[in-house]
């Protein structure tokens, strides 16, 4: 895998990324009271990764790749939110955590540090092996003598 570092486009500044989503608002099952029968309170973030500006090819690439089972076929990512009573408070969740999505999906993992295991967890090991070897010849036949 390369080393290069990945620039992570900087979400929480939404001014340049803010004309690549598209809002839908609907009907929510949310709290609300009354208001969930009158109000669209309920929010969709929409970004076509595929057409993104702000992300380039590689980080496009990675998106799509890790982020396969939430994007659609069309290479649209959603996220949805009803978790508040107003349409704004919704919208601005929904955005945070389109967000944090991205941001996570382009992290790099952190490479695993290869240990060896302590001479006592050998040992033990070892000696937990030559236990069960010994109860499974006791199992075995017994030899009459002659």
């Amino acid at each position: 895998m390369n080393n290069k570092k990945i620039q992570i486009p900087d979400f929480g500044e939404l001014s340049r990324v803010e004309k690549e989503l598209v809002f839908k608002a609907s009907r929510s099952s949310g709290p609300g009271g009354q208001n969930i029968n009158k109000l669209n309170t309920k929010v969709a973030v929409i970004l076509d990764i595929k057409n993104c500006d702000c992300l380039d090819s590689r980080q496009k690439e990675i998106i799509l790749k890790k982020l396969a089972g939430r994007i659609t076929k069309d290479g649209r990512l959603i996220v949805e939110s009803q978790k508040f009573r107003t349409q704004k408070a919704n919208r601005d969740y929904a955005v945070r955590k389109l967000c944090e999505i991205i941001q996570n999906a382009l992290k790099r993992p952190k490479p695993r540090k290869a240990t060896k295991p302590t001479a006592t967890a050998v040992e033990k090991r070892l000696k937990q092996k030559k236990l069960k070897s010994l109860l499974k010849q006791q199992r075995g036949k017994i030899a009459l003598l002659e």
